[in-house]
């Protein structure tokens, strides 16, 4: 176990960012609604940003340091990109559940299924695909300009070519079939279950 960290150091603190996510996030709905320490829960939640900023120094230092550009740090752009994308909603859809089991919120309501609610939903959806492949390719374009040879770089760039194949996946199977399948339906935007708060994809 050591020396497979030794050995891969970029992907072991992708592993440590995310596990570190999942703590702070439940170390702070644990102290907003638990303990009602909404202060503490606000401070919590804003470290989460702070591991991005590690692990986007460390992947970049490591490079600078000389090390071969490897597949850990093509793991750790694209890692770096779902965070970016995606992190908000995390928090925001876990928040919503917590409150509602813990605080007596509102029950979150699931996306509609079909319908204009639906359609924009999957474009919002994709939308957070978008700026998660931005940062995702950004971060690999340092790395590229990084990288001490050719076979590191095709690495980096075969790593850009699965975040296109996720973010044009994802564009025909997210708005462009909901687009495509909900076309003439009747919404269900209205949750019949009564008042509940919607879980957005902003």
């Amino acid at each position: 176990m050591v020396e497979t960290i030794r050995e891969n150091p970029v992907a072991a603190l992708v592993v440590a960012c995310e596990v570190a996510f999942w703590v702070f996030l439940v170390a702070a709905v644990a102290a907003r609604y638990g303990l009602r320490w909404r202060r503490t829960s606000t401070v919590l939640l804003l470290c989460e940003p702070l591991l991005e900023v590690v692990l986007l120094v460390a992947t970049v230092g490591d490079l600078l340091r000389g090390s071969e550009a490897t597949w850990t740090h093509g793991l750790a752009a694209l890692y770096l990109g779902f965070t970016v994308g995606f992190g908000k909603l995390t928090v925001h859809t876990v928040d919503a559940w917590v409150a509602w089991w813990f605080a007596g919120g509102p029950r979150p309501a699931r996306p509609p299924k079909h319908g204009p609610g639906a359609r924009s939903h999957e474009w919002r959806l994709w939308g957070r695909v978008v700026v998660a492949w931005v940062v995702s390719a950004a971060v690999l374009g340092v790395l590229l300009l990084l990288a001490q040879d050719a076979a590191a770089r095709e690495v980096l760039l075969g790593w850009l070519g699965r975040a296109t194949v996720v973010l044009v996946g994802w564009f025909v199977f997210g708005p462009v079939w909901t687009e495509l399948s909900s076309r003439g339906r009747p919404a269900d935007d209205r949750d019949p279950a009564g008042d509940r708060r919607p879980v957005d994809a902003r």
